[in-house]
């Protein structure tokens, strides 16, 4: 009951703010916000946005293209989610699932069709895929194109699609193939920055990868007295920002969280990074991007400062007395020499 009062108590004061949608003219330009509570079947999205904080947001200029579901696809979620995210205690989950329907942008369907992806207002990608006649988004179908806004445009889709909520250490651990990272990052004490918001790349490698090293380096890394060597490496692999495959070579090099830079290079169709192998690209999580690497990679050892400094040697001035040879007369210079 709770739940419901949420829901409705939502919706009533989505009303107010919009000032009765009796005022806008059915056929009239509006705001994205206020087209999609005109239309009727987007009652749900209209509350979440209320519960969200992001109604002022999409009634800015933007412009924004908006992948909506109806309250069908909000109905086809397991019983109680939707009571669940309008929570005031899960608002920061329904921000990051509604930006994911969001795409900066006035992107019309005839460039939509033309993509296979788009970064969302979340920071993540959506799949985008043309089958036939029709366009998925993620699992979503767009079921109608192009409704007009002043601010932007809508998309109907029939899902509502969900980014990935784990973050980079969590992702890596389902994946069962980077345990010696995951050992390196909590004895080096970065379990934390791995998980924080970032956004942070992660050139991620394998188990089979860390094999590949010396007999008996892992474990000597994994001493605590060898804590900050660990840290410069496992921080060599880490590039802030949220950095996609199909952008890696127009940032090369990338700067690291080390402080160094991996140069990114393109050699018959083949990415290396730091002259690791990418394997797998593009693994998603809540606060950044993992690429799959097949090598560690090692920073550059630091050059070392010469302290020698070159003394030249000791010298003094003296007065010498001559003869002219041509006048004859005597004359005298000043030269410096060697003591």
């Amino acid at each position: 009951m709770l739940s419901r009062r949420l829901f409705c108590s939502a919706l009533a004061t989505l009303g107010l703010a919009l000032g009765g949608t009796s005022l806008q003219a059915a056929d009239a330009p509006a705001d994205i916000v206020t087209t999609a509570v005109n239309a009727g079947s987007f009652k749900t999205l209209a509350a979440a946005l209320q519960a969200a904080g992001l109604v002022e947001t999409l009634q800015g200029p933007g412009p924004f293209t908006v992948f909506a579901p109806t309250d069908e696809a909000f109905a086809k979620l397991p019983a109680g989610t939707v009571e669940t995210l309008l929570k005031p205690e899960n608002k920061g989950q329904l921000i990051s699932i509604l930006t994911y329907h969001v795409v900066p942008g006035n992107v019309p369907a005839s460039e939509v069709v033309k993509l296979s992806n788009a970064t969302t207002v979340n920071g993540q990608r959506v799949a985008v895929a043309v089958e036939g006649s029709s366009v998925k988004v993620d699992q979503a179908q767009v079921v109608t194109t192009d409704i007009a806004c002043t601010n932007g445009t809508i998309h109907v889709i029939d899902q509502v699609i969900l980014p990935v909520s784990d973050d980079i250490p969590t992702v890596a651990d389902k994946a069962g193939s980077f345990k010696t990272l995951l050992a390196a990052a909590k004895a080096a004490g970065l379990g934390e920055v791995l998980a924080s918001d970032g956004p942070l790349t992660v050139f991620a490698p394998t188990d089979e990868a860390f094999a590949k090293l010396p007999a008996g380096t892992v474990d000597s890394l994994l001493k605590p007295e060898n804590r900050d060597k660990l840290v410069s490496i496992l921080k060599y692999h880490v590039v802030p920002g949220r950095i996609y495959a199909d952008q890696v070579i127009a940032k090369s090099p990338l700067p690291t969280a080390q402080g160094g830079a991996l140069p990114v290079a393109l050699k018959d169709g083949k990415v290396t990074v730091g002259g690791a192998g990418v394997a797998a690209a593009d693994i998603e999580a809540r606060n950044g991007v993992i690429h799959v690497i097949d090598s560690v990679i090692l920073p550059p050892a630091p050059v070392k400062a010469t302290s020698a400094v070159h003394q030249a040697p000791a010298t003094r001035l003296v007065t010498e007395t001559y003869r002219c040879p041509k006048s004859g007369r005597v004359m005298h210079r000043t030269v410096r020499v060697s003591q």
